[in-house]
């Protein structure tokens, strides 16, 4: 006895002793077949000096003759060498032609219509409340966050959000200038501005950026800015260096599940509901 019981002890020290069995899986996992992958073209990837990079969803299918100019642009190496040129503390980091002067590339749109508002409201899953910027708010089945004040709808400006910067009027913004929020989500932004994608990676090299003290957080001298090396589609990149992402489809339970569970935490968490904003994206690297 003395022998099987110093026998089992060994097994138990050397890690031979049979592991506990895995927990089930909980109500608001994701299986496999609630991936989908982003088509390359809707992936833009923006390397920043020092081999940092930005990963941006495109909303070609809400936004499609801003992306079109996006494409373009980045397919004409339009950004390569400009900069993040501006970085305003709680409100948004910037980018493009700091002078505003450089002429677009032939066939791109300078003035598209504002592509502020989307078709439908047509969410996957509907957040229970409504909050101080909309009637109703929710997800889309391909993971895009929406709004709606009963009569048009539109795509919010959360943190990570890319919108298309201009000048006062609305038809001013070609795409050539971007930013997205840094701080709070900038839901004012919402109808006003035409979202145009989502960064879902690398969102940390933008937000850490140094915040300029001049008006508007415009850096002031050239040597604050951030420089921009290169701007690409993930399907112009050759092979070895593309990067594939898949996204969380919201059209299924276990979305429903993890929405009730973001809004209805445990105990000691006091449940006060969730805005479509707090939802990070729901993004991954393809494995």
């Amino acid at each position: 006895m003395v022998m099987i019981a110093f026998a089992a002890l060994l097994a138990a020290q050397s890690g031979q002793a049979a592991a506990a069995p895995a927990p089930p899986p909980a109500a608001s996992d994701p299986v496999a077949g609630d991936w989908r992958e982003i088509p390359g073209d809707e992936l833009l990837v923006m390397t920043l000096a020092d081999g940092r990079t930005v990963v941006i969803r495109l909303a070609a299918r809400f936004a499609p003759e801003h992306v079109a100019n996006i494409r373009a642009l980045a397919r004409a190496g339009w950004w390569d060498g400009e900069s993040v040129y501006r970085v305003q503390e709680n409100w948004v980091a910037q980018w493009g032609d700091p002078t505003e002067k450089k002429p677009l590339p032939p066939g791109i749109v300078p003035s598209p219509v504002p592509e502020f508002e989307i078709a439908a409201f047509e969410p996957a899953q509907r957040l229970a409340r409504p909050d101080a910027y909309s009637a109703a708010s929710g997800i889309t089945a391909d993971g895009w966050p929406i709004a709606t004040d009963g009569r048009a709808a539109w795509l919010t400006h959360c943190y990570g959000s890319v919108g298309v910067a201009r000048d006062a009027l609305p038809n001013t913004g070609s795409g050539a200038e971007l930013f997205t929020p840094i701080g709070q989500s900038a839901r004012r932004l919402d109808r006003n501005y035409t979202v145009v994608g989502r960064i879902v990676e690398g969102m940390q090299h933008l937000s850490s950026l140094r915040r300029s003290d001049a008006a508007m957080g415009m850096y002031a001298t050239a040597g604050e800015r951030t420089p921009i090396v290169s701007v690409a589609l993930a399907s112009d990149l050759p092979d070895t260096d593309r990067p594939r992402f898949e996204v969380r489809t919201a059209d299924n339970p276990r979305f429903a599940a993890y929405l009730a569970q973001r809004a209805n935490p445990e105990a000691p968490t006091v449940a006060v509901g969730v805005n479509v904003c707090d939802l990070p994206p729901q993004v991954r690297r393809r494995p």
